[in-house]
């Protein structure tokens, strides 16, 4: 084993950003380490996070100028923002990332970008593009010069959509603070290609070698950390025997699928590791991520000039000893701090939108001080639109948890409804909403009913990859419902109740595991989240009101 932690000690649990918040980006400025995620199609874009001493992390803003126009509307589920790497350098936050607008083909379809602040928290400058030969990028600053590293995708017919590492440097103009036309400076070059998936490179510079860290072999049960080192920054690159990090050879690991890492080194010289890791439920259809790619630290120690676990090994543990701090932030997905996101700081964080930022669809109700806050949300598309939806939602951070909400909702066309969302994406979600629908025993026929007669009713919809079906109608008295949803590892059960009445069950326990990364035919790379929406799909002018919103763990 590595010699303890220099100094005073506490421990980190893993992960300590929890729920989805994957391919953390590291760095240190000073006394504070600042932490970068992939947001994909969520806003805010690229979710920010600062730590003293990466055992606890807070909230530090969101790069939110980042999509151009603000806008990431019609990119596929899962698309978007893929894996933003955070630099500082002259006195400057510097973050790259890469805007995929197509998945499941060769090209991609991606623009990469380059965004600037003096300062963490903003203002971030407009997005500037950056000429990138594939997705996963970074840079190094290194001699007052500054390289965009990343992945090669040849998009050719028979070619390799993972085609190795590749280095540009890049001129980079700044006016008044904010960064102009960037362009590359002489060839590409190919660093490191290999038979096997490695992406996400990151370079660390130590004791005289450039070290490429690697994430590698895909985003699955099969991931971890590749380490290759040269003396010179093109190389050759010399590949290290074992992986830094991966669980891939043991199932029974609790953090799984560890891998997409950078390292960062502390005030006092010792080094740590962030990295992304799962923790899994155990299924009858096998290990289903519900939470998404969270993100974990790992104490790192060098050894014969190669970075190795300090626990030995390459397997990521989940409680890690880091140097103890006196000022420490608040930790991220605790219970407190999920009791502290409700309606009171929507459409703030921890609430999130789908494709674009909260707009005039969502409006904030004067209250009193005594009673709860109250959101009104206009209805737009529907669950399985790439588009303009109306939906609030926050991320899911433990597998035990109960959300409730209350809604004031009067439909009167089945085009109209709003209400609780259990949600992965269009094809995978759980949405309880209060709609319309034809007197009793009569059957849909469109819209000759609406304004006259019907019931109003609480309909279980059950989105799936293969269609959506309806699991349960429910009858409703007039008012405001409350809504409620226990969710129990892979396992959720759906309730509602009028007034004070008592919770009565809708619908059978549906299959929470669906809201994961492992279920169906394509590729998922976000988490599970729940929300509140409404649709309207006639003319967009319907709405409904939410109070007494909660979501809090279940121990």
């Amino acid at each position: 084993m590595s010699e303890p932690v220099a100094g005073p000690v506490r421990t980190a649990v893993n992960p300590v950003v929890r729920g989805f918040a994957p391919d953390p980006s590291v760095i240190r400025v000073g006394d504070w380490y600042y932490l970068a995620t992939s947001s994909f199609e969520w806003f805010p874009t690229i979710p920010l996070y600062r730590s003293r001493g990466l055992a606890d992390w807070e909230p530090a803003g969101a790069v939110d100028t980042a999509a151009p126009g603000r806008s990431l509307l019609g990119v596929p589920d899962s698309g978007g923002i893929w894996a933003p790497a955070l630099s500082h350098a002259n006195g400057v936050f510097w973050v790259v990332y890469s805007i995929v607008r197509s998945l499941g083909t060769r090209h991609f379809d991606l623009e990469t970008y380059l965004c600037t602040a003096s300062d963490v928290g903003g203002p971030w400058s407009e997005p500037v593009r950056v000429p990138g030969h594939g997705f996963d990028p970074s840079l190094l600053h290194h001699d007052g010069r500054h390289y965009l590293l990343n992945l090669q995708n040849d998009s050719r017919v028979g070619g390799r959509r993972f085609d190795g590492i590749v280095l540009t440097e890049l001129e980079v103009p700044f006016a008044d603070g904010v960064p102009g036309r960037v362009r590359a400076v002489g060839p590409t070059r190919l660093l490191l290609q290999r038979d096997e998936l490695v992406e996400g490179p990151k370079i660390t510079v130590h004791d005289g070698w450039f070290y490429l860290l690697l994430a590698q072999g895909g985003t699955g049960v099969e991931h971890g950390v590749l380490v290759a080192r040269s003396r010179s920054l093109t190389g050759p690159y010399e590949v290290d025997d074992v992986p830094l990090l991966t669980s891939r050879d043991d199932p029974a690991v609790p953090l799984q699928k560890a891998g997409h890492g950078e390292l960062v080194q502390t005030p006092s010289g010792e080094w740590y590791l962030t990295h992304l890791a799962s923790r899994p439920l155990q299924t009858m259809a096998g290990p289903r991520n519900t939470l998404g790619r969270e993100t974990a630290v790992q104490r790192v120690v060098w050894t014969d000039g190669w970075p190795r676990l300090a626990q030995d090994g390459w397997h990521p543990v989940s409680e890690v000893e880091v140097p103890a701090v006196t000022a420490t932030a608040t930790a991220v997905g605790q219970a407190d701090d999920q009791r502290r996101g409700g309606l009171d700081v929507a459409p703030g964080w921890p609430w999130s939108t789908l494709r674009e930022p909260p707009g005039d669809w969502v409006e904030k109700l004067p209250t009193s001080p005594d009673e709860p806050a109250r959101v009104r949300v206009r209805g737009r598309q529907s669950a399985e639109s790439l588009w303009q939806q109306s939906l609030l939602a926050q991320r899911l951070t433990e597998h035990h948890a109960e959300v409730e909400v209350t809604v004031g909702a009067e439909p009167t066309t089945f085009t109209q409804s709003a209400g609780l969302m259990l949600w992965y994406d269009t094809t995978s979600y759980y949405q309880l909403h209060v709609t319309w629908t034809e007197p009793e025993g009569e059957p849909q026929a469109g819209q000759q009913w609406a304004g006259g007669e019907g019931r109003r009713v609480l309909v279980l919809t059950h989105g799936h990859p293969d269609g959506a079906r309806i699991l349960a109608t429910v009858d409703l008295p007039g008012g405001p419902v409350r809504l409620r949803a226990r969710i129990d590892g892979a396992t959720a059960r759906l309730s509602s109740a009028s007034g004070d009445g008592p919770w009565t069950q809708v619908g059978p326990d549906v299959d929470f595991s669906e809201l994961s990364d492992d279920f169906g035919p394509r590729l998922r790379f976000t988490g599970a989240m729940v929300g509140i929406s409404a649709v309207d799909l006639v003319d967009g002018t319907f709405t409904a009101d939410f109070s007494a919103w909660s979501l809090r763990p279940r121990v």
